[in-house]
């Protein structure tokens, strides 16, 4: 249907109005071009509409301060209130011996357990990546990693979140997936679920946010002369995404009082983990982090910390080497609790904390930033940075955690990043599905199976309907199982 001649009246008024106020007339100098279609007029203007434009300046200004004090940054000299300090609060590890931790971590399980049972639970996922760095046209969650089952990222985590809600005892859709995508593959995304009917679970998609590219002075930038220059808000756009879509309103709704959010990369990550988000509840943390502790001091991933007495992410090139080598009795090193996109939160902690403290969280990326040229009237590419894109990280809320729990886990039982094309030597698909294979045998083998055959096969597969983590496979004690093998 035809927009009216007042419809496109009245935004303009209103937009004007807007972008006067916060000094970003400036987009406005082609609309009233009559070589331009009122129908694209109209699109342009309702895409300013959507653009916070009263906090832009806001959010730079706190962005450029934080460039700035980085910039100035040094390890080994810095405030009190800067010092970075091992993390103190509540820790435990999986691959502990320590039988009073071990009992601990049972029970936090059964805690967990009956969280789900109780409806309380919620797995969230960051899925707004393409899978361009793996060859791969498409959303990263629907690449096949080579396993027999020709499974995708989405299924395996779609899976294990039905899977787990049947042992739970409430059925398939005990677990609401709620799934984050971006502009670029939202469509997508949800056409592949709708085709495969959302793998039988209850599965809520929201857009990832995106914010205007600026020049360094805070201008907007115009790409052509009725579309603003646009990004993704960083993974830390999570949080206004879910405000934007009502999806906290929505968890509450439903009675969700806990959420574990994880990245789509992670082809062994356990959705809605009832160890990780029992030991989180047993521990009355409002934030959580699950761990891998780091293999060397030179292995470059962020770790937790505590800076000013507040629990964070502090990158590895941000520590000095004396504190990337530190260890403690143990001989594992002090700042080794490397971070891996696996995180808990409470419902009330988003609500109360985190959303009300959004805006005073972004970074700057200077970049290339495609422009308008009013002179010869087309889009020029730059060659050099010309503006700033604003993006936040999922883990600078951090800070505002006032009781923070910290989960190390092992590697070989967790972690598969499906990050590199096929080929490379770490964190590629093939990496990935041999890691995942490996998982399999494991999991036979201490079900009570012998394997023979091919034990080095990295086409052994245990289907997430089989099993969420290794439970009920006795059926399978003291027979020979040859290798690879699909169960």
């Amino acid at each position: 249907m035809k927009e009216s001649p007042q419809e496109l009246g009245d935004l303009l008024t209103s937009v004007t109005k807007r972008c006067e106020a916060a000094g970003q007339s400036h987009i406005l100098a082609h609309i009233s071009d009559d070589a331009i279609s009122e129908e694209d007029k109209l699109s342009f203007l309702k895409s300013v509409e959507e653009i916070p434009l009263e906090k832009l300046s806001d959010f730079l200004k706190s962005a450029l301060e934080e460039e700035e004090k980085l910039k100035n940054f040094d390890p080994a000299n810095v405030s009190a209130e800067e010092q970075i300090e091992p993390f103190s609060g509540k820790s435990a590890s999986t691959a502990t011996t320590d039988a009073a931790q071990i009992e601990s971590l049972t029970e936090s399980h059964k805690v967990g357990m009956d969280a789900v049972q109780n409806g309380q639970v919620a797995a969230l996922l960051l899925a707004g990546g393409q899978g361009t760095r793996l060859g791969f046209d498409g959303p990263k969650g629907m690449y096949d990693i080579g396993l027999p089952s020709g499974k995708t990222l989405f299924e395996f985590m779609a899976e294990r979140i039905k899977k787990l809600g049947q042992l739970s005892g409430k059925g398939d859709k005990a677990i609401p997936f709620y799934i984050m995508t971006s502009p670029l593959n939202h469509k997508v995304t949800t056409e592949y679920f709708a085709k495969h009917d959302n793998f039988g679970i209850d599965v809520i998609f929201f857009p990832q946010g995106t914010l205007p590219a600026l020049t360094p002075e805070g201008k907007m930038i115009l790409e052509t002369q009725t579309s603003i220059a646009v990004a993704p808000d960083g993974n830390g756009g999570i949080y206004p995404a879910m405000v934007k879509h009502g999806i906290i309103s929505d968890m509450k709704s439903r009675g969700i009082k806990y959420i574990h959010a994880f990245g789509v990369d992670n082809a062994l990550v356990k959705p809605a983990d009832p160890t990780f988000v029992g030991y989180c509840i047993h521990s009355n943390a409002d934030c959580g982090n699950k761990v891998l502790w780091k293999t060397s001091p030179g292995e470059k991933v962020g770790v937790v910390a505590s800076k000013g007495g507040k629990p964070c992410i502090v990158e590895y090139s941000d520590i000095s080497k004396e504190m990337s080598e530190r260890r403690g009795e143990d001989g594992r090193l002090v700042f080794g609790a490397g971070n891996i996109c696996n995180h808990f939160y409470t419902v009330d902690f988003l609500e109360n904390v985190v959303v009300p403290n959004l805006g005073n969280m972004y970074h700057v990326a200077r970049k290339k930033i495609p422009y308008y040229d009013t002179e010869k009237k087309e889009t020029v590419k730059p060659t050099a940075n010309n503006g700033i894109k604003l993006e936040s990280f999922i883990f600078d809320v951090f800070p505002l955690s006032v009781k923070m729990a910290v989960l190390d886990v092992e590697r070989k039982d967790e972690f598969a990043p499906v990050k590199n094309p096929p080929g490379t030597d770490s964190d590629s698909p093939d990496t990935a599905r041999m890691l995942f294979s490996n998982v399999a045998k494991d999991w036979l083998t201490k079900a009570g199976a012998t394997l023979v055959g091919d034990t080095k096969s990295d086409l052994c597969e245990v289907h997430p309907l089989t099993s969420y983590n290794g439970e009920g496979l006795e059926q399978w004690k003291g027979k020979t199982v040859n290798c690879p093998f699909t169960v």
